[in-house]
């Protein structure tokens, strides 16, 4: 099965949700608040690489993988986030400026590190990132859709809302499908790999959740927002991850995929936790 067939279609879908799913007034939130996004930006685009960076180096990830690590960090956001900052009781707005501001900023940021990786690694494993070909690619895959979506957002709005009803409800199914279907076909290398891949990603999504609260507590943000910085920041896009890695105009390597398929099961495992303990202390305080 040549999986790249279900993968884009996937991330497409997903960006034109994220696209449906946004407001012009969400983008004036980096106006209005702009301390809460401050955090969730320097989180997502500077802290998460180099947490990424650290975790690689620590556990001795394989450069395959490492480079695998940093394609997670490199995919912030995800329409599943905004689910996930709901059920937190967090700030949905915030979230939904976060993850369009991010999707964006990374078309371009998200290159330069790869590249920058994929030359410090690629003695290691002989890999080559065209640069022009994952710039181009995001930007038909994500920049295209999110802008769609958008319009009709704008322009029929009670029929965008419509669209999202439905999509939202598919984006967590459409990722486990995925995930699945890379599990399915690379089940013996995953297996072999999860222990040590498993305990370095757990402490990557951790060490993320962490930086989304040290940034809340610096700018000293609302309970909501905190809520809101640690999911945005702590839960990737492992969509966008797995279709850059296995993508034929890109690296064409489903092996660098491992890395965002262990991080889909591991992400839900503990923000679900997270959830979990919020609505325990929430519960128990009334």
């Amino acid at each position: 099965m040549n999986t790249i067939f279900i993968v884009l279609p996937i991330l497409t879908l997903l960006m034109f949700d994220l696209g449906l799913a946004l407001r012009p007034s969400d983008f004036r939130l980096i106006v209005e608040r702009p301390y809460a996004v401050m955090a969730g930006l320097t989180g997502q685009i500077i802290c998460l690489p180099l947490i990424a960076l650290l975790v690689g180096n620590v556990f001795g990830v394989e450069p395959v993988f490492f480079l695998g690590l940093m394609l997670i960090a490199c995919s912030p956001g995800g329409s599943s986030s905004n689910v996930f900052s709901m059920l937190a009781g967090g700030d949905v707005a915030l979230s939904v400026s976060l993850t369009a501001f991010s999707s964006i900023i990374t078309l371009f940021t998200g290159p330069l590190i790869m590249d920058a990786m994929a030359s410090y690694m690629g003695s290691a494993i002989d890999v080559h990132l065209p640069v022009g070909n994952l710039l181009v690619q995001n930007i038909v895959l994500m920049a295209v859709p999110i802008i769609i979506g958008l319009c009709i957002s704008v322009y029929r709005p009670n029929t965008a809302k419509k669209m999202h009803n439905v999509l939202k409800r598919l984006a967590f199914p459409l990722l486990i499908l995925l995930a699945s279907i890379f599990f399915i076909q690379n089940r013996e290398t995953i297996v072999e790999e999860f222990p040590k891949l498993g305990m370095s990603i757990t402490v990557l999504i951790l060490l993320s959740m962490l930086a989304g609260v040290l940034l809340s507590w610096l700018m000293r943000l609302t309970r909501k927002e905190q809520r809101t910085i640690v999911i945005e920041v702590g839960m990737q896009n492992a969509a966008q991850a797995i279709t850059i890695a296995s993508s034929p105009f890109v690296f064409n390597n489903d092996i660098m995929a491992i890395p965002a398929i262990v991080y889909a099961l591991m992400m839900n495992v503990v923000l679900l936790t997270y959830v979990g303990v919020i609505h325990y202390r929430f519960d128990k305080k009334n």
